[in-house]
């Protein structure tokens, strides 16, 4: 009998592998929720996140009654430099490939100067890492404060470093005050995104015998009524997302959640009453706070048998990695937007790489014929035929040629530049380099991709094998 034939996956909801991970060997999966299990409209999000933070200066005196949220001004992977006031984009090594002042470009001698001799370290606190969607509107909002701190308009005086610290207390405020989830929880349908599949992929992965496990720092309340309305119109009769987790941790404090103890609270009732824990947790239970240390005692599981899987590079995967050696998975929603440009730009790509050869060729027939007219002058060196005037003559030639192919060059690089985002380009690349936000992401994310649902494709007996590293040195293989 045939097998059946496998569904092709379009390329943006794929599962991309850094280090090789086999689902049969885990045991657990935990999810995060926000931006995870629970997919929101970004713009949407960002702008209420945006307002409400504006609004609070504005009644602080600040003169921000014009400014609306840019979505394309800010993207996620970006660096706050506390210190100058700017937003920069890193590659792999720290160096600084693009940067803005308040909310203008710096141009390539502004950009040279300011970061000529400096690399971008993220245990200095210097730099703020914007490593998740819910950083947008902070980068957003800090980027234009820059520019009225520059101005003199502000009521009080600030330096950077200083400014950042009071708009990002602005921004954590709407977080934690709960006007913004409140406002989120009386209209879901506005804020959140439907995917039918991301619940039969957790249904799945649960009858394949996974306990599944959904820790989260929202709160219980906030956490219920955002999991009812994204998953029980897609399971079952009868069946509600709860029946779906072992476990549901709720206000959990992550990144302190991996790294400290802290004490279980149970939840009573759909009241959010709460008792402190006695005894171990308990298959089903609903908790608050607590640690990843008793979650692994309990379940007698740990390590590369669990799974994380969340959406903050530093909150959920890089702490749960670094601490506890669970298996990561990240979520980059831009993931597929950024699969999608490359696409669509692979034409246009595969002229670019035919034109750079031909470049390369040029410089190196310039670089001989530059090195024979030195050799030539000094007198030094093995004996030519070839007199001073003709390659003086081929050298002014191949510059010609070399000035004639960066003309055509030039637009055609600048568009691969621009890809998704005008200002910043690609998320994962930087110039010709990997950006430091995709460093991060082969750091501490065993495989990574665009939502939850594309799990599904791959199913819960997968085995992920990432791609054989590539050197500089390795030979070069032509289609």
């Amino acid at each position: 009998m045939l097998s059946p034939a496998i569904p092709a996956v379009p390329p943006g909801r794929g599962v991309f592998c850094n280090r090789t991970l086999n689902l049969r060997s885990v045991r657990a999966i935990g999810y995060d929720m926000d931006y995870t299990l629970v997919d929101y409209r970004v713009d949407a999000f960002e702008r209420m996140v945006y307002a409400q933070a504006r609004d609070r200066l504005a009644s602080e005196g600040w003169p921000v009654g014009g400014f609306e949220f840019d979505g394309q001004m800010v993207t996620r992977g970006l660096v706050i430099d506390t210190e100058l006031g700017n937003l920069v984009k890193a590659n792999r090594f720290g160096f600084v490939k693009r940067a803005m002042h308040g909310t203008r470009m710096l141009d390539f001698a502004e950009q040279r100067e300011a970061y000529g001799q400096v690399l971008v370290d993220l245990s200095d606190s210097r730099w703020v890492f914007l490593n998740t969607l819910f950083s947008l509107s902070e980068g957003c909002l800090f980027a234009q404060a820059v520019d009225l701190l520059d101005r003199g308009a502000l009521p009080r005086p600030f330096d950077y470093s200083s400014l950042y610290r009071h708009v990002r207390a602005g921004v954590d405020a709407q977080h934690m005050e709960g006007h913004l989830k409140a406002e989120i929880a009386a209209a879901p349908e506005r804020y959140v995104v439907q995917d039918p599949e991301a619940a039969l992929a957790l249904l799945d992965q649960k009858a394949a015998g996974k306990k599944l496990l959904l820790i989260t720092n929202s709160e219980w309340s906030f956490t219920a009524k955002m999991m009812a309305h994204t998953y029980d119109r897609h399971l079952p009769t009868g069946m509600t997302w709860r029946h779906l987790f072992d476990l549901v941790i709720a206000a959990a404090r992550k990144p302190a959640f991996f790294t400290e103890q802290g004490p279980f609270f149970e939840v009573v009732d759909e009241a959010g009453l709460l008792r402190p824990m006695a005894g171990p947790l308990r298959i089903g239970g609903i908790y608050l706070g607590g640690s990843a240390a008793q979650v692994e005692k309990d379940l007698g599981i740990s390590g590369d048998e669990i799974l994380y899987v969340g959406d903050h590079m530093f909150g959920d995967v890089h702490v749960s990695k670094r601490t506890l050696r669970w298996r990561t998975a990240l979520v980059l929603r831009e993931l597929e937007a950024e699969v999608s440009a490359l696409e669509a730009y692979r034409p246009t790509e595969l002229r670019l790489m035919s034109l750079m050869r031909e470049k390369e060729a040029l410089e190196a027939r310039l670089s001989r014929a530059r090195l024979a007219l030195q050799r030539l002058h000094t007198g030094y060196g093995p004996a030519t035929r070839i007199d001073a005037a003709t390659l003086e003559a081929r050298v002014y030639d191949l510059r010609g040629q070399l000035l004639a192919l960066d003309a055509e060059i030039g637009p055609l690089a600048q568009a691969g530049g621009e890809l998704t985002n005008a200002r910043w380009g690609l998320l994962t690349r930087a110039g010709n380099d990997k950006s430091h936000l995709t460093r991060q992401i082969e750091r501490y994310a065993d495989i990574y991709t665009s939502r939850v649902s594309n799990l599904l494709h791959a199913t819960p007996f997968a085995y992920f094998r990432s791609p054989r590293g590539s050197l500089p040195h390795d030979p070069a293989f032509q289609d």
